[in-house]
């Protein structure tokens, strides 16, 4: 992978995440990064439809890591997540998960709550992470830095 420059000329762009680049990925994951991962299917036509415009969702979101991942393709990264439908969407900032479930595929829809969700406190997003069984079960099992880890051991 290159190195990333994320200033409004030089965005950081949507990587596809492969078994190949796990630890590359990985060391690019920061604690300070938002991750905006959408979890779909090669399979599927809503998904290949929505590819374009997640990269150009990328390409808005310089100081974000915006992820691609093939749900068959990286099962041993994401194969033990519930998806509902597809496109699915996971946010993370600073290990805490802000949102994991489908979203319509519409990216203006993403655009509108990722910046709900960075316009937030951290102390806000604890408090949000805490406040549901669902959200709670966000926070033990989809960390995406976790599962990355726990993919690269498992391989090893």
């Amino acid at each position: 992978m290159s190195s990333k420059t994320t200033d409004a000329l030089h965005p950081m762009p949507c990587i596809t995440l492969a078994p190949e680049n796990y630890q590359s990925v990985l060391d690019s994951l920061t604690d300070d990064t938002w991750i905006v991962a959408c979890l779909c299917a090669e399979w599927c036509g809503t998904c290949r439809g929505y590819r374009q415009g997640f990269d150009e969702l990328a390409d808005r979101h310089p100081d974000k890591h915006v992820i691609w991942i093939d749900v068959e393709n990286c099962a041993d990264v994401v194969g033990d997540l519930e998806q509902e439908n597809f496109p699915t969407l996971l946010v993370q900032f600073k290990g805490i998960i802000t949102y994991y479930a489908p979203v319509l595929p519409d990216h203006r829809q993403v655009d509108r709550l990722l910046a709900s969700l960075t316009s937030e406190s951290i102390d806000t997003l604890l408090k949000q992470a805490n406040s549901s069984d669902e959200r709670k079960s966000w926070q033990e099992n989809c960390n995406m830095r976790i599962l990355l880890q726990n993919a690269i051991d498992e391989a090893s």
